[in-house]
């Protein structure tokens, strides 16, 4: 089944055809420039009649323009009676807290237990069209051990809205974690650091590029030649330990890569405590944390991370809509261990 979109050029053109769809197709259809461009070189766009497949090609005011798009099938990916920590929900868009554990979306190692299949259940029929099936709108991702926020679209303009805004990194996204060591400005060491500095307010920066490992293509590795341009801030919460030994820090993202802050923070000497892929299992002095922080740190499962807080606007309503989850029981029973050593 198929859809016929019909709508007039209006003055003024962008001088490319996919500016000019893009400006001039009606908002309720929910069609992005990226999708209109899939749609021109599938041979889906007419102007005045002819096939027109050269996102470039320039548009007239006046033209008529009809845009045939297929209709969203439903998903392969089956819905799943998953309980779903539920922050926020609309007909829009569902806001949700992630537990430890979860992968977000179905892949070839992981086809079932997701987010994806809770969030097909939980939402039935109000989903998201968006790339011809029916399916959440998955716009960001934590990783699977990371717990915290993350929001999906349940509409085709929420979708388009939220993907623009994390790809203008408009979304405010901050993290709280646990790593090893104490990231001040104080210490010499961080600042021989190739791609990090300080910032008013003890704030560390961290700027590199960010690529697959040459060797082990489930990591990212840190580069300053090639790869996508990272940027990730940090700052103290409180100091852990007596001398300090670890810290609980907040993390916030200029850019989001894959395993951004856990690779930042490896590459600076201040891996996250757990973190079996950057941070191996670094020893730490009783002296400092007791046996008991010890022993609590050598246990910890997985990467001290969790989506704290999540800061964006309304795809509808234009609301500036932010959220906050608490740290999970398990960091939280980390942290009051080597708190109250300290």
């Amino acid at each position: 089944m198929t859809e016929i979109i019909e709508f007039v050029i209006s003055a003024a053109p962008p001088p490319r055809l996919d500016k000019a769809l893009s400006r001039d197709v009606p908002a309720e259809v929910a069609l992005s420039r990226s999708r209109l461009a899939k749609l021109i070189a599938e041979g889906a766009v007419t102007v005045d009649g002819a096939v027109v497949t050269d996102a470039r090609h320039r548009v007239a005011e006046g033209a008529v323009v009809t845009v045939t798009v297929a209709m969203a099938e439903e998903s392969h990916i089956v819905g799943e009676d998953i309980p779903l920590d539920v922050v926020f929900e609309d007909d829009d868009l569902i806001v949700v807290n992630k537990p430890a554990g979860m992968v977000v979306h179905p892949a070839p190692g992981t086809p079932g237990g997701t987010l994806v299949n809770a969030l097909i259940h939980h939402c039935g029929d109000t989903l998201s069209g968006v790339g011809g099936m029916k399916r959440p709108g998955i716009v960001h991702r934590i990783d699977k051990e990371t717990t915290g926020l993350l929001v999906a679209a349940k509409s085709d303009r929420a979708h388009h809205h939220l993907a623009d805004q994390f790809a203008a990194h408009t979304v405010e996204r901050r993290y709280l974690a646990i790593c090893y060591g104490l990231p001040d400005q104080n210490d010499p060491r961080l600042r021989g650091i190739k791609g990090t500095s300080f910032e008013p307010g003890n704030i560390l920066k961290i700027q590199t590029f960010l690529g697959r490992h040459r060797t082990d293509r489930q990591r990212q590795a840190v580069s300053f030649t090639a790869g996508r341009h990272a940027v990730t801030r940090s700052r103290i919460v409180q100091a852990l330990g007596v001398p300090a030994c670890a810290a609980l820090i907040e993390c916030w993202l200029e850019t989001g890569r894959t395993h951004q802050i856990r690779v930042h923070l490896a590459h600076c000497g201040h891996a996250l405590i757990g973190d079996p892929t950057y941070g191996g299992r670094r020893k730490l002095s009783p002296k400092a944390i007791g046996e008991a922080g010890v022993a609590a740190v050598a246990a910890f499962p997985r990467q001290a991370l969790h989506a704290a807080t999540l800061g964006f606007e309304h795809p509808v309503s234009g609301a500036f809509l932010q959220f906050e989850a608490e740290m999970p029981q398990d960091m939280r029973g980390l942290l009051r261990v080597l708190s109250h050593h300290g």
